[in-house]
C-alpha cells in the first residue's frame, strides 16, 4: 500500500509543478515591444481569457488607447498610474468574466503588473491595462473602484518598462490618447 501512494505523490508533484509555470508573451507596439509574464496557477481563469483573445490574434490591430498620468488623474480623489489597451471589435469580443481579486489571487498591483480593466463586477472581457508604479489603489478594499473588489491582476511585465512609459507619457486629452499607439499583436513565446 505504502508504494501504491509513493508512486501517486511522485506523479502529482511533477503535475503540479508544471501547472505553476508562468505564460510568457510579447506585445509588440508601434512603440516597441513589451514582454510579459502571466499567471495561469495564481489566476486561471484571467489567463484562459486573455490567452483566448491572444490565440485568435484579437488583439492584432488593437491598441493602447487610455493613459493615467499625475497631470490628468490630478483632480481625482483615488489618483493612479496606468496605460489602457486590448480594445477589440465587438464581434471579437468573448463573454465577460468573474472577476479573480487580489484577494484570491495574492497578485498585487506593483510596478509593472497587467491587470483586467472593468467597468463593474465581473464585466471584464478584452482591455487590459499596465500599472506603472506600485498602484494599491486598484487591490481588493482599494479606494479606486466604488465597489472595493479592486481589479484582476495576472501578470507582469518582465521587460519594456521604457515602452510602457514612452506610452503613458504620450498627447492625451481627458485620459484618451490623441494618437493611440498601435498594438501589432500579443503572440506566445517559448523561453
Amino acid at each position: 500500500m505504502k508504494k501504491i501512494i509513493i508512486l501517486c505523490l511522485a506523479i502529482a508533484i511533477p503535475l503540479a509543478t508544471f501547472a505553476q509555470v508562468p505564460v510568457h508573451c510579447l506585445i509588440k507596439t508601434s512603440l516597441g515591444d513589451i514582454a510579459i509574464e502571466l499567471y495561469p496557477a495564481k489566476a486561471p481563469n484571467t489567463v484562459a481569457n486573455f490567452m483566448q483573445y491572444v490565440d485568435k490574434k484579437s488583439y492584432n490591430g488593437s491598441s493602447f488607447f487610455r493613459v493615467c498620468t499625475p497631470v490628468n488623474e490630478a483632480t481625482r480623489k483615488v489618483k493612479i498610474q496606468v496605460i489602457q489597451g486590448g480594445n477589440v471589435p465587438d464581434s471579437l469580443s468573448l463573454d465577460s468574466i468573474k472577476i479573480e481579486t487580489t484577494k484570491y489571487t495574492g497578485v498585487l498591483h506593483k510596478n509593472g503588473t497587467l491587470s483586467m480593466a472593468r467597468s463593474g463586477p465581473n464585466s471584464a472581457t478584452s482591455q487590459f491595462f499596465i500599472c506603472v508604479n506600485d498602484q494599491p489603489a486598484l487591490d481588493y478594499g482599494g479606494a479606486r473602484n466604488p465597489d472595493g473588489q479592486g481589479f484582476a491582476a495576472f501578470g507582469k511585465v518582465t521587460a519594456g518598462m521604457a515602452v510602457v512609459k514612452k506610452i503613458q507619457s504620450q498627447k492625451d486629452t481627458s485620459q484618451y490618447l490623441v494618437k493611440p499607439v498601435k498594438i501589432y499583436g500579443i503572440s506566445r513565446v517559448k523561453l
